[in-house]
């Protein structure tokens, strides 16, 4: 039997993000919230419920986040597999996903996700000639909170289209500016060509600019 055999896949107890913001405390490494919470965070309150929290970081960074994350045991997760990843080990280069589990509460807390890219240069991983400065993808909430920018969450979720990421799109799509707009559809245009959301973020610039 391996050591420390995971929980339930389905074991989670997330926190919250100020959570995760109070236990990386100063940490100056660049990261930030991702997925459905990093758009609440832009709206400025929950819209809906989340089962889990993802945030990601640098692949180089990973042991200064786990060093501060105490308290927790990491797993790494590919194709539905879930291992424990020992105290001592970097998570493999196929790797992207490490689940992170309160050693206490055996439950899960937070998805900690490795990105591509540098400090300064965010990379987006399905597709690395979408790249642009980390400054202009990342913002911050007025309590300090740094999270991916609501276009860049949208284009994630156009891969599935789960009926929550079809609520997260119809919540943010109006509400995003023309450069937004703009951006999203062009990269949807080229990595999913044909996607229905590209033609409902047209008729939100039509509105738009009939009311001016």
């Amino acid at each position: 039997m391996p050591p420390y055999p995971p929980p339930d896949h389905g074991a989670w107890s997330a926190w919250h993000p100020a959570e995760l913001a109070r236990r990386l405390g100063t940490m100056s490494k660049p990261w930030c919230v991702v997925g459905g919470w990093a758009l609440d965070l832009w709206h400025g309150y929950q819209t809906r419920e989340h089962e889990d929290l993802e945030f990601t970081i640098l692949r180089s960074d990973f042991s200064a986040f786990r060093r501060c994350l105490g308290g927790m045991r990491f797993y790494t997760v590919g194709n539905g597999i879930v291992e424990y990843l020992p105290a001592d080990a970097e998570p493999p280069t196929h790797i992207s996903q490490i689940w992170c589990q309160d050693t206490v509460a055996r439950r899960w807390r937070v998805d900690m996700m490795i990105e591509p890219g540098t400090p300064d240069t965010w990379i987006y991983k399905r597709d690395a000639s979408v790249a642009l400065p980390r400054a202009e993808m990342v913002d911050t909430t007025a309590e300090g909170i740094p999270y991916l920018k609501p276009a860049a969450i949208l284009l994630f979720k156009a891969k599935y289209q789960r009926p929550k990421d079809e609520a997260d799109f119809e919540n943010a799509s109006a509400k995003l500016t023309a450069a937004e707009r703009d951006w999203l559809k062009a990269c949807l245009d080229a990595i999913h060509p044909g996607h229905d959301w590209a033609k409902r973020l047209c008729r939100h610039s039509e509105n738009e600019n009939g009311r001016v």
